[in-house]
């Protein structure tokens, strides 16, 4: 029988994969519980795994580290040696070196670096050749390691034999023909009440098949759909050593790791969700002589929960830290000119300023933080996928930074809108209403302007001079309020089209950039749609009112102020 050596090696890639982020959370919770023997039990089981998998397909020096990682594990069963926190950071460092040493055996690189080399040695050295065993001692962990222990005994062997690894891209084509099945549903829906002569029996087929498509593209998108939790538990190491670098004591607990959400969504979350640890470790999390001094638990907190609200999904990132004030970062916007008068705003208006790029509050600029850039990436990350980002905060107490995203990159429900003949589809979850636009309201010259809407004011574009489209005197106009981060704007168009399920077709490379361009979206009568960023929208759109203000009242202020 002929074997598949590409296939073996990507199934030893992803199960190596999973055994060492696991072997990392079970470390972090051996280093404050050295007496789980589950614990000990579940990281005994993962080294033996890759090391028996390693020496199968021929990988010494994966098999060797694997080895001696073991060893030193069954010296902590034996109480030869108790677990320390040099010991586990010397086995943390091991984890780090098999990952590496994976992907250059694949490639017949396997020779050690001088570091590895090293490392092998300090861990061999940490074994002793002669101990006593003592009696054993059967111990009690707690709930919380309970709890963990039954997640990571759950993973190992886990899978059954009617289960199976699919190639993401084989899944993308299938949502693709999936999409493309559904257009041409409605071409075909379009063409019948056209002709007008389809009889009933016929008009029962198309529905018929009509139900079958969103079926099958209903279960091509659960297929898609993978729990936060392994990705979660990733950040239990990084939140251990960025602690240590960092001089503070801190643990990072999870919360709805059984939230599911699609796979494009948990790539694009890695980043943010780093920054945003980072930014709480050095920013928030107060030292343990502080904390103790508040009044606090020494040891700094950290959760990172998810859960599912209408139809979207919730991460958030809280910390117990010292949380923000208000005054530095006033006296930061004024240093900035943010704003005119940063003192006037709420608290959600001013928090959100900690987002802009180049915005920090840290007197001294360190490895991990203090240029101001790692919020600005959280938050054009989450806008690039069509989610938002919102932070709440109490001084002294702690904060929490909140991120709402779609369940999907691949389907979005959509508000389908016309300006001349083009149609433009906005994220639905951010249309607040629709109103007919009074026949006496008047814009700039531009497009853009502010209108009395419901006795408060209401920052408005006309789509059709946004993007530059040949100019015509629709007979109405109609306003549709639009809202992200608490911030409101009306989008002047032609027609409505109503709400309508969308396949997002992805824009080429030369249109990446784009201001409040998000994607496109193919019609049922083939043609192409675009969809709207409607934060970038929004933020360009006061961006480019703030520079013709200011142009304005620089040369000629006294004009300015009478208009």
């Amino acid at each position: 029988m002929e074997i598949d050596l590409q296939k073996i090696l990507q199934t030893y890639i992803a199960e190596s994969d999973e055994h060492l982020v696991r072997m990392e959370e079970a470390l972090v919770a051996l280093e404050s519980n050295p007496t789980d023997e589950r614990l000990l039990e579940a990281l005994f089981r993962g080294a033996h795994t890759i090391k028996g998998n390693s020496a199968s397909l021929g990988f010494s020096q994966v098999t060797a580290f694997a080895h001696a990682f073991e060893e030193l594990l069954q010296r902590f069963r034996n109480r030869a040696i108790p677990v320390t926190r040099d010991r586990v950071t010397l086995l943390l460092s091991a984890v780090d070196a098999v990952r590496q040493l994976i992907p250059a055996a694949i490639k017949g690189e396997e020779q050690l670096t001088p570091e590895q080399a090293t490392l092998l040695v300090q861990l061999e050295d940490a074994i002793p050749t002669t101990a006593s065993r003592p009696a054993t001692i059967h111990f009690q962990p707690n709930n919380a390691d309970s709890k963990t222990m039954r997640r990571y005994e759950s993973q190992p062997g886990s899978e059954k034999n009617d289960t199976i690894r699919v190639d993401m891209a084989k899944l993308d084509r299938m949502l693709d023909l999936a999409g493309e099945i559904a257009v041409a549903q409605g071409r075909l829906r379009q063409l019948l009440e056209h002709r007008g002569s389809a009889g009933a029996e016929t008009w029962e087929a198309h529905e018929q098949v009509e139900r079958h498509t969103l079926d099958l593209q209903e279960q091509i998108m659960k297929l898609r759909m993978i729990p936060v939790g392994p990705m979660f538990r990733r950040y239990v190491r990084t939140v251990r050593d960025l602690a240590q670098i960092l001089g503070k004591t801190a643990c990072l607990e999870l919360e709805g790791e059984d939230v599911e959400v699609d796979v494009s969504v948990v790539e694009h979350l890695k980043d943010p969700l780093m920054h945003m640890i980072r930014n709480a470790l050095d920013h928030g999390i107060e030292s343990a002589a502080i904390r103790e001094n508040r009044g606090k638990d020494p040891g700094g907190r950290l959760i990172l929960k998810a859960h599912h609200e209408s139809g979207n999904i919730v991460v958030q990132m809280i910390d117990d830290g010292a949380g923000l004030d208000r005054a530095t970062i006033i006296a930061r916007a004024r240093r900035m000119a943010l704003v005119a008068e940063p003192e006037k705003l709420t608290d959600p208006e001013l928090f959100r300023l900690i987002f802009e790029p180049g915005f920090s509050t840290s007197a001294t600029v360190t490895d991990l933080s203090g240029r101001g850039f790692g919020l600005d990436v959280v938050r054009r990350n989450v806008e690039a996928l069509r989610g938002s980002v919102a932070v709440d905060s109490r001084f002294g107490v702690g904060t929490t930074i909140t991120l709402h995203l779609p369940l999907t990159l691949a389907i979005i429900d959509g508000f389908g809108v016309g300006v001349g003949n083009e149609t433009y589809v906005l994220p639905l979850h951010a249309v607040v209403e629709c109103v007919q636009m009074p026949p006496q309201t008047a814009l700039q010259s531009n497009g853009q302007g502010v209108i009395d809407f419901r006795g408060g004011p209401l920052p408005c574009v006309r789509l059709r001079d946004w993007f530059r489209l040949p100019k015509r005197n629709p007979r109405r106009e109609n306003i549709v309020v639009v809202e992200v981060d608490h911030a409101r704007a009306g989008l002047v168009v032609d027609t409505l089209h109503g709400a309508r399920q969308t396949v997002i077709k992805p824009l080429g490379r030369q249109f990446h950039g784009l201001p409040g361009i998000a994607g496109s979206a193919i019609l049922g009568d083939g043609r192409v749609a675009l969809i709207l960023d409607i934060a970038g929208l929004i933020r360009e759109v006061i961006r480019t009112r703030g520079e013709v203000e200011r142009a304005l009242t620089s040369s000629a202020p006294e004009q300015y102020a009478a208009q």
